[in-house]
């Protein structure tokens, strides 16, 4: 069934009605129609098969005929909390992160940050996410949120079984990234990179450096990297 359309829903109902962006794009853009059948998510993890039964000019009905429970979810989750970068190069991040399986992303400003978010670049980050989930099969889309400073992003992965913090100063590893186990917190810096007091706020907060070689990537490019060696690591490419 990976070549039905996916779409994403706030609620599951019988008769389930999709309306608003998500119809204008199914009618208008995928040129859906009455009797085709489609893949409905709630981000609950599940996801329904559905039958379009009637469309209109306004919105469309779909009936359920079966429910089943994802496997394209990783078990463990990852969190990526990265610099806000300039251009399109966060929607970038944001998209193939999805696609990798990360289920929170974390956006902050740090002090050597040349960009900075606004509400409308917040909702098309959101809006990536949602795109690139469908596009890659998830049932789940992540979450992306903002943090307005250094340490409540830190907080946002606080909680995780390993968190690790991706310093451009750091020589070593202080831990073995290829034999990772439970959920996981990844911190990558914007353009400037991070200064020796946020490097020294991450440790306070039990985040361990990690080394990504010797060469000078670009911030999206050290976020790609480091969320496919944790999928790759959590098991996820087998």
């Amino acid at each position: 069934m990976s070549d039905l359309r996916r779409f994403f829903v706030s609620k599951i109902t019988e008769p389930l009605i999709i309306d608003g962006e998500e119809f204008r794009h199914a009618v208008s853009v995928l040129r859906i129609r009455e009797n085709d059948r489609i893949i409905v998510c709630d981000n609950s993890g599940y996801e329904y098969i559905g039958t379009v039964t009637s469309v209109n000019k306004k919105e469309m009905e779909i009936s359920i005929n079966e429910k089943r429970m994802s496997d394209t979810e990783t078990k463990a989750t990852v969190t990526l909390i990265a610099g806000y970068l300039k251009g399109d190069k966060t929607e970038f991040v944001v998209q193939k992160a999805t696609e990798l399986g990360v289920k929170k992303i974390v956006i902050f400003d740090s002090e050597f940050s040349s960009a900075y978010i606004n509400d409308n670049k917040l909702s098309r980050l959101k809006k990536v996410a949602v795109e690139a989930a469908k596009q890659c099969g998830r049932s789940v889309f992540p979450q992306v949120t903002y943090a307005e400073n250094f340490e409540k992003a830190l907080n946002a992965g606080v909680n995780a079984k390993n968190k690790l913090f991706a310093c451009e100063f750091a020589k070593e590893n202080e831990v073995e990234i290829l034999n990772l186990e439970g959920d996981t917190a990844i911190v990558v810096g914007s353009e400037g990179g991070f200064s020796l007091d946020e490097s020294k706020l991450a440790k306070e907060k039990g985040y361990k450096t990690v080394f990504l070689g010797k060469r000078i990537l670009r911030a999206e490019t050290a976020s790609i990297a480091l969320c496919s060696i944790i999928i790759y690591s959590l098991g996820e490419f087998k």
